[in-house]
């Protein structure tokens, strides 16, 4: 059984989304991905949403919603992307913070400089994981 890996801001609508996505792309042979948030916004960021089929060709407005920690399983990896005082919790075997800023309502390059991160972080966490690096 592969790992659930949760990504987790506090409004799932920008970092926590592109990190599904894009974990979902790169390493769904390694881990399950998830993301959520403490609160909901009622559609994804609509710039990650464009800057993410830009470059991967995925509709996150149609292979995703804005959800709720509670609405996501058990997960055994939470991975929380830079939320500084209002970071979710959730219940997990590992556990770490990203840090990356939060480029909603800034230019397109902020959201390109953030997916470039989360690409690289992405695979990162998936050596970790199928090395055992990371023990669960």
């Amino acid at each position: 059984m592969k790992p659930k890996v949760a990504f987790v801001c506090v409004h799932n609508s920008c970092r926590s989304q592109m990190a599904e996505a894009i974990a979902k792309l790169n390493a769904s042979d390694v881990f399950e991905a998830y993301s959520a948030g403490t609160e909901t916004r009622p559609e994804i960021n609509q710039t990650a949403v464009r800057i993410v089929n830009d470059r991967h060709s995925i509709n996150m407005n149609e292979t995703q919603t804005s959800k709720l920690i509670d609405d996501i399983p058990e997960v055994d990896v939470v991975i929380t992307m830079g939320c500084n005082v209002d970071c979710p919790t959730l219940k997990c075997q590992h556990r770490e913070d990203w840090g990356l800023d939060d480029p909603s309502g800034k230019e397109d390059s902020e959201f390109i400089m953030t997916l470039d991160l989360i690409e690289e972080k992405v695979e990162d966490l998936k050596h970790r994981i199928q090395n055992n690096i990371i023990k669960l």
